[in-house]
């Protein structure tokens, strides 16, 4: 975690290292755009080339150059240590922003150079963005080597580790009418990463935020889970729409973002089309009326919206333009706007030639300002209304031009899940589950400790005895009371070896199973459980971490159906009621946990407080890598744990 200085944000002076007249360079470009864009302190040119360069005197060399509280590296010369350190702790510089794609050193292995500006940058409080940076761009300055512009009153943010996602980005704004008010490029992020971006904008947002603003993320790695979460849920609250793109595809990631309420989108198009639709409000609801002149555009987006379970009111959709006056046109999108059941318009225009460009475009722009319900105008044709469309983004309008992408993008909007409250876990020991953490080696931990821990986290399991030997299975057998389960210690998928044996009904069965098992390759004891009606419903919770990330908890049906119907829920820890319960509602078999045709139920109140209490235990000791409930036995009565298996690392 790295703290955002106020010099990175409001500097009064900046050094520029590689400043050079050619615009083709990232030090020549940097150079223009801070000019170009006005920023009103001092600029420390510094290039051994010239002593003028682009109309500013330059510095030979770096030690000549007064205190500065800001500096951008824009060349590589094989040292970039030496000049953080010697801009550290002889220049008073607060912020550092890299452009080349490491920190190189004259002396050490990269690793090395990185791990030592790491403590630099930690003694003297000094923000590091980069390596591998193009830079930032703010209200106060355009610190970019790409072609790029910020707008005070703007409401885009874009926070990405990728300088090509930020070039796209500031390129298609325009396109789409977009006012981007902040860059942050933040690059392989060693010291600086997009959670202490987002921390900044969370802790600043009265003084930074606008309404309807847009953060969107392009992330390749994520350092701190519950940091983003909560920073993310925070920003939500305050009004801010998140679009995020991640490089990898998991379910972690998946998971996280919809923690945090960030609307993920699959590649740049669909990020930009959702920053566009953020940046004008959300609808409140999913029924979208198609006002079209063009009937292919209309029906590929119908289409889209549909798959997607948006609701497009047929009535609506048949309304198409075509042959109407700009009067009436005015009319229909009156009536949508006054439908209650309709939450917002999509007005689709192809060929100029069919309507009065001028009034049917004056109309539609009228109307996105005027209508209270969202209206989104996507011309198909851009080029047939671009004197129009421009002049509609000169006044703050955002348009679109792919129905296909679009809609995708509309709808992921629409579906997104609100940020959920944190919500109270049920009451844990957290001592006992502890001590008995610490007691056990790493690896899959002993079923009597198991059973310990579950005791200590208030999960009904079913009553089990370990037996080392046959006389003792036989002793614990009597003690359960037959029938009986045996079951197999060691070996992780038992059923798979043939060691589970069900509904054993006397000794004899017993020590018979007993020899048979025994010589199963890896068995180290047995497991004796009394037998359970089968009539009730099999259910399987599962727990999983990865490094960086809060625990992933899952359900599903147990057996072989959760894999092979591929229905499976999943949550990051920790898991709110409403969470849950959405995991539970979300399966597609849930309609066997309600109950069907006649067959009982499961009882989903504590099949919800069953989820919670692994999201709790696991968050409680966070050295479980890996758990698993499976079978879980469910009916309308009671849940009950019959198997439990847990894998610690320390």
């Amino acid at each position: 975690m790295q703290m955002i200085s106020k010099e990175l944000i409001q500097p009064q002076t900046i050094a520029v290292i590689g400043a050079s007249n050619d615009l083709l360079t990232p030090g020549g470009n940097l150079l223009k755009n801070l000019v170009m864009n006005n920023f009103a302190g001092n600029i420390f040119a510094v290039t051994n080339s010239s002593d003028i360069v682009q109309g500013i005197k330059s510095y030979r060399s770096l030690d000549d150059i007064p205190d500065a509280d800001l500096a951008f590296i824009a060349e590589d010369d094989g040292d970039c240590l030496s000049k953080i350190d010697l801009l550290c702790s002889k220049k008073s510089c607060k912020a550092i922003v890299v452009f080349p794609d490491k920190i190189s050193s004259a002396v050490m292995s990269e690793d090395q150079a990185l791990s030592r500006t790491k403590e630099i940058c930690s003694k003297f409080g000094v923000t590091l963005i980069g390596p591998n940076s193009s830079g930032i761009a703010l209200g106060s300055y355009c610190g970019m080597y790409t072609n790029a512009s910020v707008k005070k009153g703007g409401n885009v943010e874009i926070i990405s580790s990728s300088r090509t996602t930020i070039s796209y980005m500031v390129e298609s704004a325009p396109r789409y009418g977009l006012n981007i008010s902040g860059i942050f490029s933040v690059g392989y992020s060693p010291l600086t990463t997009v959670e202490d971006i987002l921390e900044w904008m969370d802790d600043n947002w009265s003084s930074y935020g606008t309404e309807n603003k847009v953060i969107a993320i392009y992330i390749e790695r994520i350092t701190d889970s519950v940091r983003m979460i909560s920073r993310c849920r925070s920003l939500i609250s305050k009004g801010a729409g998140i679009v995020g793109v991640l490089a990898s595809q998991n379910k972690f990631i998946d998971a996280l973002f919809k923690k945090c309420g960030i609307i993920r989108a699959n590649g740049r198009d669909e990020l930009i089309n959702t920053v566009a639709i953020l940046s004008k409000g959300r609808p409140e609801g999913n029924s979208i009326a198609i006002l079209a002149q063009a009937g292919g555009p209309a029906v590929m987006l119908s289409d889209v919206l549909k798959q997607n379970k948006v609701i497009v009111p047929h009535l609506f959709f048949e309304d198409y333009s075509f042959g109407k006056t700009a009067g009436q046109i005015s009319s229909l999108i009156d009536d949508y706007d006054k439908n209650p059941a309709i939450d917002g318009t999509v007005v689709i225009f192809g060929q100029k030639e069919m309507s009065d460009s001028s009034e049917v475009s004056n109309v539609i722009f009228r109307k996105v300002r005027q209508t209270v319900k969202p209206l989104y105008p996507l011309f198909s044709s851009e080029s047939s209304y671009q004197e129009y469309i421009r002049e509609f983004h000169n006044q703050g309008g955002v348009t679109f031009n792919d129905e296909v992408v679009f809609g995708e993008s509309l709808s992921k909007v629409l579906n997104a899940p609100a940020a959920t409250e944190e919500g109270s876990s049920p009451a844990i020991d957290k001592y006992l589950i502890k001590r008995t953490i610490n007691e056990s080696p790493s690896g899959w931990m002993q079923p009597f400790m198991v059973q310990q821990v579950l005791d200590a986290s208030g999960v009904n399991r079913i009553r089990q005895m370990v037996a080392l030997t046959e006389e003792e299975a036989v002793s614990e057998a009597i003690s359960i009371g037959y029938p009986i389960v045996l079951k197999v210690v060691g070996p992780l998928h038992k059923t798979e070896v043939d060691g589970v044996s069900l509904n054993i009904t006397d000794e004899h069965t017993l020590r018979s199973e007993y020899r048979r098992m025994i010589n199963i390759e890896g068995v180290t004891g047995f497991i004796l459980q009394p037998m359970i009606d089968s009539s009730v419903t099999e259910l399987q919770i599962k727990a999983e971490r990865q490094p960086n990330f809060a625990p992933l908890i899952s359900c599903s049906l147990g057996g072989i159906f959760a894999d092979a119907m591929d229905d499976i829920s999943y949550c990051m820890a920790p898991v709110s009621s409403a969470e849950a319960d959405k995991m539970i509602r979300s399966l597609k078999a849930y309609p066997m946990i309600e109950g069907y045709r006649g067959q009982e139920g499961v009882n989903q109140v504590l099949f919800n407080e069953l989820i919670r209490r692994v999201s709790a235990l696991c968050l409680a000791a966070p050295e479980i890598v890996e758990m698993e409930l499976n079978p879980v036995f469910g009916d309308e009565r009671d849940i009950t744990v019959i198997g439990a298996r847990i894998k610690i690392e320390k």
